[in-house]
């Protein structure tokens, strides 16, 4: 695979602007832009609080798995993932053995800015959003730091950002398809 056809995966918590980000990347590397969370929607035919309310956090998260393995072309794609979807036992792994993983951080103040009032955030429907950002975050901040490059958001102008982000994925992509090529004639 040519290294400007390796994928994107954006990880990390919500908030961290990997929907909004995404959508610059894809358009810049003319790629698609998929976000797991509208995927899975779009497949389910209702909302992800929906989701949670009918069929539970645990069957969510299968089908997050389920996008991963299956749900998604191989080459030439962005993908904006779910919160939560990396933090699942062996998926920074397979993550990183579909493409290049980038997670965007933020300050746990600017996530709660940036979420408050959105009510597609199931996890923050909750009588005190700010306590479940501290405790979700800190029981994924240990796979977020490991799962890919990782990049700040705070307070940086959004073409900063970008620019960050395209130039650790042209350096990850160049790495994972020389450690992915295949050899002649098999």
């Amino acid at each position: 695979m040519h290294p400007s056809e390796v994928n994107l995966y954006l990880v990390g918590f919500m908030g961290t602007g990997k929907t909004t980000i995404g959508r610059i990347l894809a358009h810049r590397l003319g790629f698609t832009l998929l976000d797991s969370d509208h995927e899975i929607e779009r497949l389910k035919g209702k909302s992800i609080p929906q989701i949670f309310a009918d069929e539970g956090e645990g069957a969510f998260r299968v089908m997050e798995r389920e996008f991963v393995f299956g749900g998604h072309p191989a080459r030439r794609t962005v993908v904006a993932c779910g919160g939560g979807l990396v933090v699942q036992p062996g998926m920074a792994e397979a993550l990183r053995e579909r493409g290049v993983v980038i997670c965007l951080h933020a300050s746990l103040e600017t996530i709660m800015r940036r979420t408050q009032g959105n009510r597609n955030r199931p996890l923050l429907d909750v009588a005190d959003p700010m306590e479940r950002i501290r405790t979700l975050y800190a029981a994924r901040e240990p796979i977020y730091s490991t799962a890919g490059t990782l990049i700040l958001t705070d307070g940086r102008p959004m073409l900063d950002i970008v620019q960050h982000v395209l130039r650790a994925y042209r350096r990850d992509a160049t790495e994972f398809a020389r450690a992915n090529k295949k050899p002649h004639g098999r």
